[in-house]
């Protein structure tokens, strides 16, 4: 076989890291105690720190007196370091100090030692990320905890140091090469996001369709500038009390913020949460009509579906039921493409929101209907291929997600 591409396999011999490397883990000095901190001397790892990639530089750094006084452990250049704990994907990750430092509690150390390379076992922690974060499951009470035990007692494949040096490269070598290639997908990946937005401009003819008074863009020929409730009935919604399980699970659909990110750009059929009709009648809701173009305008503002049937919605839509000069599907591709400048009109401190006297000076650009309908096969058709070209580029970028763990798999497993 040739080497380049491919590892021998291990002997049967594994060990456990406990039996020949030292081990370590560090602590928090007192943040009240000034001569902690000041002056700051030695860097200070935290969990939050460790990625999968060498250690450089710190955040923070603790005094000389601190690694006396609270026994903090000084770790050379080389030291493997394992998050045990930590938000989010942290728990679990490892790193190779490239730097003289020490560590908070929640780091597990490995001190060098001629048993293995620091390379070559950082990635054997990598490769080990899934079973390591699985095995803290249901420790640490509400956090999922990793421990000196659970990793000191963890069996690593043992080869020579300088096979160690040899698979280590490879993967640096191919892990680098898979990142070069990912980062390339993510690339196209925001080119094809672009490519939407481009669409929607050329679509709306370089024209931000839907505004408020005085912003308006100079029409293009044959357009021209409406106020929307002189083109569509405005519409609110209202949500049946809550407490009155009999209101709800009936057969009238209800859209809700719940859904409306997962359902946004799109005709809706039905909805998860539906109401009954002593739900409508004993609240403010109403039932729409099939082309109502809904669109939400508190919290997850600027979210536009329409609907596919007659329906209900929450207090947090505006719904507009066009009149006979205005085509449903144009309205909700015109707020599509004046969704960020849209968003800029809602307020509030806690929920962002577009009030309804707001809603009630919206105005829209437009041909006639006729040009609407044609704008929007067009803009549908594009927005397919372009859709299309989205989900191959997300099928690529979750196989290449997959890359990194299959190389490391391909060095370490028999």
């Amino acid at each position: 076989m040739n080497e380049a591409t491919s590892t021998p396999p291990f002997p049967r011999r594994l060990v456990r890291i406990s039996d020949v490397a030292a081990t370590a883990s560090g602590t928090t000095p007192s943040r009240d105690q000034s001569r902690y901190w000041k002056p700051a001397e030695i860097p200070w790892v935290k969990t939050g720190e460790i990625h999968f990639a060498p250690i450089r530089r710190t955040e923070e750094a603790v005094s000389r007196i601190a690694l006396d006084e609270c026994s903090l452990p000084l770790l050379p250049p080389g030291t493997v370091l394992v998050a045990m704990y930590g938000q989010g994907k942290t728990r679990g990750q490892s790193a190779v100090l490239e730097i003289e430092a020490t560590t908070n509690q929640a780091c597990f150390a490995v001190l060098p030692t001629e048993a293995f390379a620091p390379e070559y076992l950082q990635y054997w922690f990598q490769f080990s990320y899934s079973t390591l974060r699985q095995s803290s499951e249901g420790r640490g009470g509400n956090q999922a905890n990793l421990n000196s035990e659970i990793l000191g007692n963890l069996e690593v494949p043992w080869v020579e140091r300088e096979e160690q040096l040899r698979i280590a490269a490879r993967l640096h070598a191919q892990l680098a090469d898979a990142e070069t290639v990912r980062r390339a997908a993510q690339a196209q990946r925001e080119s094809a996001e672009a490519l939407v937005a481009a669409i929607y401009r050329e679509a709306f003819a370089q024209v931000v369709p839907v505004a408020v008074p005085p912003a308006f863009d100079e029409p293009p020929p044959g357009w021209q500038w409406r106020k929307l409730t002189d083109v569509a009935r405005l519409e609110s919604g209202h949500t049946p009390s809550r407490s009155r399980s009999d209101w709800w699970g009936g057969d009238v659909s209800w859209i809700s913020l719940t859904e409306i990110r997962a359902l946004d750009g799109q005709w809706v059929e039905s909805t998860q949460l539906r109401t009954n009709a002593a739900g409508i009648a004993n609240s403010a809701a109403r039932i729409l009509p099939r082309g109502t173009v809904c669109y939400s305008r508190t919290a997850s503002v600027g979210f536009v579906v329409i609907m596919a049937k007659p329906m209900a919605t929450s207090q947090d839509f505006a719904n507009w039921v066009c009149g006979d000069a205005l085509d449903p599907e144009f309205l909700m591709h015109a707020l599509i493409r004046a969704r960020k400048e849209l968003r800029d009109l809602a307020t509030g401190a806690t929920h962002k929101t577009i009030y309804m006297p707001t809603l009630e000076s919206f105005r829209v650009c437009a041909p006639d209907i006729d040009a609407q309908r044609r704008i929007v096969r067009g803009l549908k058709q594009r927005l397919e291929e372009a859709s299309a070209l989205r989900a191959a580029l997300d099928a690529q970028q979750a196989e290449l997600a997959k890359l990194p763990q299959r190389l490391l798999a391909q060095a370490f497993e028999n």
